[in-house]
Order: structure tokens, then C-alpha cells, then sequence
């Protein structure tokens, strides 16, 4: 069995590598993507308007906040005509952009920046922090990611406490090895379009601990 300290040092030269990795891999894709992303942001400005991005405040790593950028999906929340739920905010056009994860193409920048990385678990609201157990809690223990243990497990169809399970047994068992792993699994659960809503919803129900 290794010792605690061996351990540690694994786990800090995995942090150097898949940080080093990470930055290249997210200056690569935007340089590479950029057509794909000025042609979504096109898309964005004809169907929404200003602003094209969503940018909302989420925990990142030990529970720093940090400002995630997304693609707009949704429709401004408006009462007089009625748009007030997600389901009544999100178009058909926000329903391609989430189902196909074009929307996630900002957050490339959050990679850059060393706010999240390819791999970890999802950066959720800061609302959410209250309502943690300490295990769950452990999530924060790790950059957030773009994709997760979680996401190739269903995306928005895993129940809250098996996502937060999922989570931390990512933390637990991380390796260069499991992230390539589910980087393969998004890519393929991408393209079938898997997993995209909850049951009766949207796309995943807020979380409290009675949820």
C-alpha cells in the first residue's frame, strides 16, 4: 500500500501535468474552434441579442468563486409574456446548442484561466454551498470541469445524490488514465445526444437538501 506521502506527491504531479495539459489543450481548441465559435456567436446575436454570453458566479476549486461563461440558451425571464420557468425560456435553438454542448464553448476560456479544467466534477450555483454535506463538499477539493464522472453518467438524468457520489469518487480515484477515459465517453455521449434533461424537466431540478 503506498504511504500517505508517496500518495501526495502522485496526486501533486498529476495537479502539474493535467494543469500543463489543460492550458494547452484549451489554447489549442480556441484557436482551432474559433470559426465554430464566431459562427455560434452569430447564431446567438440573431436568436437572443446582447449579451451573447451567460456569465454567473460558481464555486470553483476549495470553494472559490469564479465567473463560468456560456453561450446564451435561454430567453430572458419576462412575465408579461410569460417566460418564466426554464422550460418556457428555453427555445428550440437553446435546446440545439445544450444538446450538442456548443453553449460550453466559452468555458474554453475558464480553462485557459485555471478557473476549471477539462475534467471534474461540474461547477454548480453558489447557492448550493450551504446545502452540502462535508463529504459532498469534497467535490470543491479538485478544479471543476467541463465534463465529469457525473456527465458520462447520465448528464442530467443522475439524481443529485448519485451525481455528488459520482463526484467524489472522482476526487478520490483521479488519474490521467479516467480523464481521458471520460473525455472519450462525452465525445460519444455528445453525438448521441444523451442524457440532456431530467425527467419532467429542462434540464436538471435545483438542488436543496430536500431535493
Amino acid at each position: 500500500m503506498r504511504s500517505s506521502r508517496a500518495e501526495g506527491s502522485l496526486r501533486r504531479r498529476y495537479d502539474i501535468v493535467k494543469r500543463g495539459f489543460d492550458a494547452a489543450g484549451a489554447s489549442v481548441a480556441l484557436v482551432l474552434l474559433s470559426p465554430l465559435i464566431a459562427a455560434t456567436a452569430i447564431a446567438v446575436l440573431i436568436s437572443f441579442g446582447r449579451p451573447l454570453l451567460f456569465v454567473q458566479p460558481r464555486p470553483g476549486r476549495e470553494g472559490r468563486v469564479f465567473y463560468l461563461r456560456k453561450f446564451r440558451s435561454m430567453r430572458p425571464i419576462d412575465p408579461k409574456r410569460g417566460w418564466l420557468t426554464d422550460e418556457q425560456r428555453l427555445t428550440r435553438f437553446g435546446k440545439i446548442l445544450r444538446s450538442t454542448s456548443l453553449d460550453e464553448l466559452p468555458s474554453l476560456w475558464n480553462v485557459l484561466r485555471g478557473d476549471m479544467s477539462f475534467v471534474g466534477p461540474r461547477p454548480l450555483l453558489v447557492e448550493y454551498l450551504d446545502h452540502y454535506t462535508v463529504e459532498q463538499s469534497r467535490r470543491h477539493e479538485v478544479r471543476p470541469g467541463i465534463t465529469g464522472l457525473a456527465q458520462i453518467s447520465g448528464r442530467n438524468t443522475v439524481d443529485w445524490e448519485d451525481r455528488f457520489a459520482l463526484d467524489v469518487r472522482y476526487v478520490d480515484s483521479r488519474r490521467l488514465a479516467l480523464d481521458a477515459r471520460i473525455l472519450i465517453a462525452t465525445v460519444r455521449a455528445v453525438l448521441i445526444r444523451e442524457g440532456i434533461n431530467a425527467e419532467d424537466h429542462a434540464t436538471m431540478r435545483k438542488f436543496s437538501r430536500d431535493t
